[in-house]
C-alpha cells in the first residue's frame, strides 16, 4: 500500500513539475507585421524585459506582409514545433486591433503557448498541435500599467506584457484569464487530401527569396501516388477555384536534376510537395500566389 501511495504521489509531483516547466522556460518568441523600420518591436521587447530581465527574447519574423493573418498562421506552424515545450510565442498581426476580437493565449497539446488575437492566426497550429486549452486575456490584470487609454498597440500593452508574465512565471496559465471553449477562429483553406488518384492541397506560402511554391501536401500523402524520381507530375494551380496555370514537372531530388530554367517538383525542408524553376522564379513566371484562396491539384502524369 505504501509503495502504491508513493508512486501515486510521485506521479502527481511529476505532472505538476511538468506543468510548471511549460509555463516557465523564460523564452519568448515574437512575430509581427511591424517590420524593423521603427521602434515598435523594440518597445514590445522593452515591456517584456521590464517584466523580467531574465527572459530570453527571440524573433520569429517581423516581415509578415501587412495584415496578412494567413501568413502569420503559416509561420507559426512552420516554426513552433522546433522550440521546446513551455516556449511562449507572441504573434501580433492584428488588423482588428481595438475591436471585439478576443485576445487569447492558446496552450497546445505539445506544451507551447501562443499569445495573439483570435482572428485566424491560430488556424494551422491548432490543427497540427491540437488545443489543450484556450484562455481569454483578462486585461484588468494582464495589461501594462497606465495603458488603458491606448487602443492601437495591444502588441505592446497586452500581448508582450502577458506573454512575458507567463514565460517568467509571474502568472500561471490559469491566471491569464477565463477559460474559453476549445475552438479558434479558422480561415477556410484546402486541406491536403487524395481523392480518386488526385492530390488536392493549399498553396501555403511562397519561398520569397527564390519564388518557389510550397504546398501543404506532405511526403506521406504524396507517396500514396508512388512516384519515383524522374516521374512526371501534372500540376494545376487555382485562385478562388479558377484555373490559373497548368504544367508538367518531373519529381526531382535536387534542383540540378533539370536544366536551368525548367520546372520541377520536389520536397521542401518541411517535407511538403513544392514546385520551382531551376535558378528561376516559378511564382513570378506563372503569376502564382499563396494564401487560403490558392490551391493546387496534382496527378501522376507519366512514369519515367
Amino acid at each position: 500500500m505504501k509503495i502504491v501511495l508513493f508512486r501515486f504521489i510521485s506521479s502527481l509531483v511529476l505532472v505538476a513539475a511538468t506543468s510548471i516547466a511549460f509555463a516557465q522556460n523564460k523564452i519568448v518568441v515574437f512575430q509581427s507585421d511591424f517590420g524593423l523600420k521603427d521602434g515598435a518591436v523594440s518597445a514590445m521587447k522593452g515591456v517584456a524585459t521590464s517584466v523580467s530581465p531574465h527572459l530570453k527574447l527571440y524573433d520569429l519574423t517581423h516581415e509578415i506582409p501587412a495584415y496578412n493573418i494567413w501568413e502569420a498562421a503559416y509561420r507559426l506552424e512552420q516554426t513552433v514545433p522546433y522550440w521546446p515545450a513551455g516556449t511562449v510565442f507572441v504573434s501580433v498581426i492584428d488588423p482588428g486591433v481595438g475591436t471585439s476580437r478576443k485576445s487569447v493565449v492558446l496552450k497546445t497539446n505539445n506544451g507551447h503557448f501562443v499569445v495573439t488575437p483570435d482572428n485566424g492566426t491560430l488556424t494551422l497550429i491548432a490543427a497540427s498541435e491540437g488545443i489543450a486549452a484556450i484562455r481569454e486575456i483578462n486585461e484588468a490584470v494582464n495589461r501594462r500599467k497606465s495603458s488603458q487609454r491606448s487602443y492601437t498597440f495591444h502588441g505592446r500593452d497586452v500581448y508582450a506584457y502577458t506573454g512575458a508574465r507567463l514565460a517568467a512565471g509571474v502568472i500561471t496559465f490559469e491566471e491569464v484569464g477565463p477559460l474559453l471553449p476549445n475552438e479558434v477562429v479558422k480561415i477556410p483553406y484546402q486541406a491536403a487530401v487524395l481523392e480518386n488518384g488526385k492530390l488536392k492541397g493549399n498553396i501555403s506560402v511562397l519561398d520569397v527569396q527564390y519564388g518557389n511554391v510550397w504546398t501543404n501536401i506532405s511526403a506521406e500523402l504524396l507517396n500514396q501516388l508512388h512516384p519515383q524520381y524522374g516521374d512526371l507530375l501534372q500540376v494545376t494551380f487555382f485562385h478562388n477555384g479558377k484555373k490559373v496555370y497548368q504544367t508538367v514537372a518531373p519529381y526531382s531530388e535536387t534542383f540540378g536534376a533539370v536544366p536551368e530554367g525548367k520546372p520541377l517538383s520536389y520536397l521542401n525542408s518541411l517535407m511538403q510537395l513544392s514546385f520551382a524553376l531551376n535558378q528561376g522564379n516559378f511564382a513570378a513566371a506563372y503569376h502564382i500566389g499563396s494564401g487560403s484562396e490558392w490551391s493546387v491539384e496534382v496527378t501522376l502524369f507519366a512514369k519515367k
